[in-house]
């Protein structure tokens, strides 16, 4: 067995990145790109809703945060719009280092030739050490990181979006894989402190769900993990005797992918509500989506 005590690290001053804070799109900048009457059908749904006090769960793949999308969510997070956040493993690096250095995403077509790819000091230890801590206080990935950006005051904080949902209080869960982020190649990294974190974040998620009757539940960006997350979420919010029936789901990205389509749209609005599937780029779909939603709130 390999000796993991032995990976070598960088600092992340030395990495070049792809994202800075000035490519993130302001609220007061978002605006109507994409006009379709399934769209605006969505961003009513999702403002009644509201309105209603109903449930609105947003699932997203990193991939939202490094197209510069965070402030548009977080905006709606504040509005009170948004009453659940639920990432894969991926987006809490990006969302952390956007607060920690104000950049992220690496170059990995260039990293990977020499094996610096993902191996960065401050991402690994920081997120792993946030982890370890919460899995002590029994406490949820994505609350234990958004605490850990708050402790340490990092620099651009207001640009996290989970330490936004800290603030506000807002649930915020991280559903990982063991093996396919960067803080698990990380000396520091306690697989049992993530399984621990995560499975905790997997009871949050379904709990949420359990509350989502005549509610809104939006997949952007993730083509596994959330929309399985939440195939099996909703099987235990059933299960328990929950009415989950009559639901809003959407799948926005910018391939059709089979899981999203069936788990999160098809199969959960069996029973009724209605389905969206939306295929287009996030830097379209996010901005149109965020606006529609505030002209209507």
């Amino acid at each position: 067995m390999l000796d993991f005590s032995r990976i070598k690290t960088i600092s992340i001053k030395k990495r070049k990145n792809k994202v800075r804070l000035s490519d993130l799109v302001r609220p007061e900048n978002s605006k109507v790109i994409i006009s379709s009457g399934e769209f605006n059908e969505l961003a009513s749904r999702i403002a009644t809703a509201h309105k209603n006090k109903k449930q609105v769960i947003f699932m997203m793949g990193a991939h939202v945060i490094k197209v510069g999308m965070s402030l548009l969510i977080i905006d709606l997070m504040k509005k009170g719009v948004i009453k659940h956040i639920a990432m894969n493993g991926a987006g809490p690096i990006h969302d952390f280092e956007l607060a920690l250095i104000g950049e992220t995403s690496e170059y990995v077509e260039q990293t990977i030739e020499n094996g610096t790819f993902g191996m960065i000091e401050e991402t690994g230890r920081i997120l792993n050490d946030a982890i370890k801590e919460g899995a002590e206080s029994n406490f949820g990935m994505g609350y234990s990181i958004g605490k850990k950006i708050d402790e340490l005051d990092l620099p651009n904080k207001e640009y996290s979006i989970l330490w936004n949902a800290y603030k506000l209080n807002v649930s915020a869960t991280v559903h990982a894989a063991i093996g396919t982020d960067i803080i698990h190649q990380h000396p520091s990294c306690d697989g049992a402190a993530v399984g621990k974190t995560s499975y905790q974040d997997f009871r949050i998620f379904a709990e949420s769900v359990s509350r989502l009757e005549g509610g809104v539940v939006l997949n952007v960006g993730c083509a596994v993990i959330l929309p399985e997350v939440f195939l099996k979420a909703l099987t235990i919010a059933r299960n328990l005797g929950f009415k989950v029936s009559k639901i809003t789901a959407a799948n926005l990205d910018m391939t059709d992918h089979y899981r999203p389509r069936e788990n999160v749209v098809t199969r959960p609005t069996s029973l009724g509500g209605k389905g969206f599937i939306i295929i287009e780029r996030h830097e379209k779909t996010i901005p149109t989506l965020h606006r529609k939603i505030i002209d209507k709130i």
